[in-house]
């Protein structure tokens, strides 16, 4: 049995040299395609790994912030001032060398608090009002008696109380 030499046939040429221009083209375009696929995928690679180690220090930066926030509220919180408001000056009609005074007196009746650890005088805040509200002070030969309305704990206390004449 004889195979035919088709390869002798110029139509067969054309169609064996087609077919070997278009693998190579074929093969050409098959390289370009991946070689840009594979680009592509190298830079996002690339640009996740930067994102990646960037999130990493962040996440270290924070975690040692926190660790050094949890050592600052070990410490205790201490109380550094205290103001206080008298709502109803105006309706008694005190002057306001008065009210200082009524102020300086109510600030040296509870001034032990300055410097104390915060949570202490928030357990006691009662112990506090009754303080303010149990004593009558006397200024000019009058004698005020204060009710406490407000009362605020921070590192300021703050107290707005309303006065009354004592008889």
């Amino acid at each position: 049995m004889h195979i035919p030499p088709y390869y002798k046939k110029e139509s067969w040429q054309r169609f064996f040299i087609g077919t070997f221009v278009g693998a190579v083209i074929a093969y050409v375009i098959f390289i370009y395609m991946y070689g840009s696929m594979y680009e592509k995928l190298y830079e996002e690679n690339i640009d996740l790994q930067s994102q990646v180690s960037t999130l990493k220090k962040q996440n270290d930066a924070l975690l040692e912030d926190n660790e050094d926030l949890d050592e600052k509220s070990k410490d205790p919180i201490t109380i550094n001032a205290i103001e206080i408001d008298i709502t109803n000056a105006e309706e008694l009609r005190l002057d306001s060398l008065i009210i200082l005074q009524l102020e300086e007196m109510i600030k040296d009746e509870i001034g032990h608090i300055i410097g104390q650890d915060l949570s202490i005088v928030t357990k006691s805040d009662q112990l506090l009002l009754s303080t303010i509200e149990n004593k009558t002070y006397t200024v000019d030969d009058f004698s005020y008696h204060f009710e406490v309305t407000k009362l605020t704990i921070s590192q300021t206390v703050r107290i707005t109380v309303e006065t009354k004449l004592s008889d």
